[in-house]
């Protein structure tokens, strides 16, 4: 996801297109499963541990398919690593640890709400830092979207969140969720400057930097906390190789086909999923959670109604490719 290809892809066929579209619902379908199952995770391991223990499980198999695949130059990574090294630092590491220390305080529905602001801010912080032309369509999209969390965090009155001075809809939970995307906008600006390396083999070396600096700190208080029961260790082979590894892999795949500025709408689709899975568990939600959640939803596709636009028309473009 961090190192997407420079330029956009030259007319996809529809066959490419559609399994595009194909791979970004299964990585976004496995993201959502990070909520849900993080949420069963960290009732028994503790974030910084289940940070560590997901990045070490899934380090092999991606060093194994990035030297499979994409036969990466040494000496580029090394060149790199500062760059790298931040990328850990924001995405692998405060993002997750940001999240799920959220799971432990909100369940996984009220997170995915508040993260589906996060398109609307990276395309706030890409046209402030990046320069990136904002629409008024698009400031109004994110003006909606940021008014659909806080019908969320307010409990369907935002108005409650300024009479108590943010101390009512704001909690602890919802804070950290806050981090988590302000973390994860911050790993999206700094990618799109940073040099460009194998998708696959970028995700392997900041997975590695982040266990290195994880473990010593894990070490020094008692060490990691292993999983107790079949059903923590469940969730975490599933988070190491779902979320970790499988998400990654279709999500760059995808951006083969779709650049990366029309792929992100698809990033709205793990707060849908995680919503059916909320209902199909049997989980009470909120009116105001709903109309919130579908709030930031309408804001976000219109902050990128121009990406979606140009999907149409690539769309329209590769029919005709496809039957000459």
């Amino acid at each position: 996801m961090e190192a997407a290809p420079p330029a956009d892809p030259p007319r996809p066929g529809r066959r490419a297109l559609w399994s595009a579209v194909a791979a970004l619902l299964g990585a976004t379908l496995f993201w959502a499963g990070n909520y849900v199952i993080g949420a069963i995770a960290v009732a028994t391991i503790d974030p910084l541990s289940l940070t560590l223990l997901r990045w070490s499980l899934a380090l092999v198999p991606l060093v194994v398919i990035a030297l499979a695949t994409e036969r990466p130059d040494p000496r580029a990574v090394l060149r790199a690593w500062p760059w790298l090294l931040a990328l850990s630092v924001l995405g692998m590491l405060a993002y997750n640890l940001f999240l799920y220390a959220a799971l432990e305080h909100t369940d996984a529905f009220s997170a995915s709400l508040v993260n589906a602001f996060n398109p609307a801010m990276i395309t706030l912080a890409a046209a402030v830092f990046l320069r990136e032309r904002l629409t008024p369509l698009a400031v109004g999209g994110v003006a909606l979207a940021l008014l659909g969390v806080l019908i969320v965090l307010g409990d369907g009155d935002p108005r409650t969140l300024l009479d108590s001075g943010f101390g009512t809809g704001f909690g602890t939970g919802e804070l950290l969720m806050i981090g988590a995307i302000a973390a994860w906008t911050a790993y999206t600006v700094i990618g799109r400057r940073a040099p460009r390396l194998p998708p696959v083999t970028a995700t392997a070396a900041q997975a590695a930097l982040a266990v290195v600096l994880l473990a010593p700190i894990s070490l020094a208080t008692g060490g990691p906390a292993l999983p107790g029961t079949g059903t923590a260790l469940a969730s975490l082979l599933f988070i190491a190789v779902f979320p970790s590894v499988l998400s990654y892999l279709l999500w760059n795949r995808a951006l083969t086909v779709i650049p990366p500025g029309r792929a992100g709408v698809f990033l709205n689709l793990i707060t849908v999923f995680t919503a059916a899975f909320t209902i199909l568990a049997g989980q009470a939600y909120t009116a105001a959670q709903v109309a919130g959640g579908l709030t930031v939803i309408v804001g976000v596709v219109l902050a990128n109604a121009r990406a979606l636009r140009r999907t149409r028309a690539a769309r329209g473009a590769a029919q005709p490719s496809e039957a000459s």
